[in-house]
């Protein structure tokens, strides 16, 4: 094995659909092109988005797709003294802060404009964490492999959540935690999320984590060409071989690979080997791809 270690995080809040095949087969072929491991996470850490039985639908969706990952799957529902001792690290450092503002009290600002920074403005309401996004390394610039050098300021994006009033932990903080503790060298995942990577950076900066290479991929587009996402619909991806064939290929056209025709009809594994093979980022454009430009003719 190399030092590289990818992973593929999504959340069980429904079945995985075609972009999320393109995002799981760029990190997997990524990660096995380097000759690295290859782990899956279930970012679970908000129970009313997790339906049952959606998490048992991923697995099998990803193995029907011959996507097999490396070692036990990680639950994030099981990681709350990892995010609360996070946390702690933060608050002592004095860039974490409670916040009892509702997104309605600051609905005509871009962002939230951290007026309890420097004290909680309404003791009595329930309370929020933020991240102090004004004191850490301002603006964060890192490489992105596939968008180039990457330049934002985080306080112009806001105080993000951390720990939300009704006591889930949030995204950003749970995301870095986890890449820390899992040694995750590398980050393949869809473009929607770069902009998530300045507060990423803050974090792992300032809890002293290494911090992973990024490669964002473009988004996939439905025919209204919208994102495809469980929230606009998109269709489930299938468990069946003979519709699993096709789409596989599909999804290493998605990804620029230029697959040959032929192989659309060969065995998952085979397919697998040939973009493990082949698999090259300085394939991919920047540009969103629709789902129907990749599929085969």
């Amino acid at each position: 094995m190399s030092g590289y270690r990818g992973r593929f995080a999504p959340t069980p809040s429904g079945p995985l659909h075609f972009g999320s095949l393109v995002a799981a087969l760029a990190s997997f072929l990524d990660a096995r092109r380097a000759g690295g491991e290859w782990r899956l996470r279930l970012e679970d850490i908000d129970p009313p988005r997790c339906p049952p039985g959606a998490a048992d639908t991923i697995l099998r969706q990803l193995e029907a797709f011959g996507l097999h990952w490396d070692g036990p799957v990680s639950w994030q529902h099981e990681r709350d003294d990892a995010y609360a001792a996070a946390l702690e690290r933060l608050k002592a450092a004095g860039l974490a802060y409670p916040c009892s503002c509702s997104r309605k009290q600051w609905r005509d600002y871009p962002v939230y404009p951290g007026w309890c920074r420097h004290g909680v403005c309404d003791p009595a309401k329930p309370m929020a964490w933020r991240l102090r996004s004004d004191l850490g390394p301002r603006p964060v610039v890192w490489p992105d492999r596939l968008f180039g050098e990457q330049r934002f300021d985080p306080a112009e994006l806001g105080d993000v959540v951390l720990k939300r009033k009704d006591g889930l932990w949030a995204y950003q903080l749970a995301v870095v935690v986890d890449d820390a503790d899992q040694g995750i060298s590398d980050v393949v995942r869809g473009v929607d999320l770069l902009d998530n990577t300045p507060w990423q950076r803050q974090l792992q900066q300032a809890l002293g984590y290494p911090e992973p290479r990024y490669l964002h991929l473009p988004l996939i587009l439905g025919d209204d060409g919208q994102k495809l996402s469980k929230q606009n619909l998109a269709p489930p991806l299938p468990e069946v071989d003979d519709a699993v064939r096709p789409l596989l290929h599909a999804a290493l056209a998605a990804l620029d690979q230029a697959p040959p025709r032929e192989l659309s009809t060969a065995p998952v594994a085979e397919q697998l080997q040939w973009g493990i093979r082949h698999w090259d980022v300085a394939r991919l454009r920047a540009a969103p791809h629709r789902q129907t430009d990749a599929t085969i003719p």
